[in-house]
């Protein structure tokens, strides 16, 4: 792969994140409020377990198949939107807590990962985006698969980073949030959470004929 390639690979993915948060960076925004940027970083590690099965899954051809039959992959998207609206809806309906109890929680490191894994896993169809994009990038002259590990490793790079940075911010807000009330911080949460919940039931595909 030429270095001219590479860097607008990497433009691309910059622009690409150069958005509204979308919805895992607004669950990242949640889990940083309420637990900090060091327990969030569970659900960024999370996010990107799933990115890179996703990527393994557009290697392997399944983008092909998600965008021939996306009808048989629409329930993986519900389940995951219902699974948003759940904790979304256990964070509106809790009750007031202290920073203390909060801090107390120990058994949060698998539950947070998972809630990245399954928000990321929710959207079977970024294995199509994958499956458009890394192709745009490769060389065929030369060997694919460490052309695919160069391009999946730097998305993997830049999504990481980006996580962290609206974690960074989500602390922040945590630092003025909590001079009011903790429980004030559990409802933001769970808005986010069902605003995540929102962006992920609008997203959709229409199959290719």
């Amino acid at each position: 792969m030429a270095i001219e390639t590479y860097l607008i690979y990497l433009a691309a993915v910059a622009v690409f994140f150069a958005t509204p948060p979308d919805t895992s960076q607004l669950l990242i925004i949640s889990n940083s409020v309420r637990h900090g940027l060091k327990r969030s970083a569970y659900t960024i590690a999370g996010d990107l377990t799933a990115n890179s099965l996703q990527m393994t899954g557009a290697a392997f051809g399944l983008a092909a198949i998600i965008a021939t039959s996306a009808s048989a992959f629409i329930w993986i998207k519900w389940l995951g939107v219902a699974y948003l609206v759940w904790i979304g809806v256990q964070l509106l309906l809790s009750k007031d807590q202290t920073d203390d109890v909060a801090a107390a929680e120990s058994g949060q490191s698998f539950r947070l990962f998972r809630q990245g894994f399954v928000t990321s896993m929710a959207n079977p169809f970024a294995v199509v985006f994958f499956g458009a994009l890394f192709p745009q990038f490769i060389d065929p002259t030369l060997p694919v698969l460490p052309q695919l590990l160069i391009l999946g490793v730097t998305y993997l790079i830049v999504d990481g980073a980006i996580l962290l940075v609206w974690g960074w911010l989500g602390v922040r807000a945590a630092t003025a949030l909590r001079r009011f009330s903790f429980g004030l911080v559990n409802k933001i949460c769970g808005m986010l959470m069902i605003g995540a919940a929102a962006l992920l039931a609008s997203k959709d595909f229409q199959p290719q004929r």
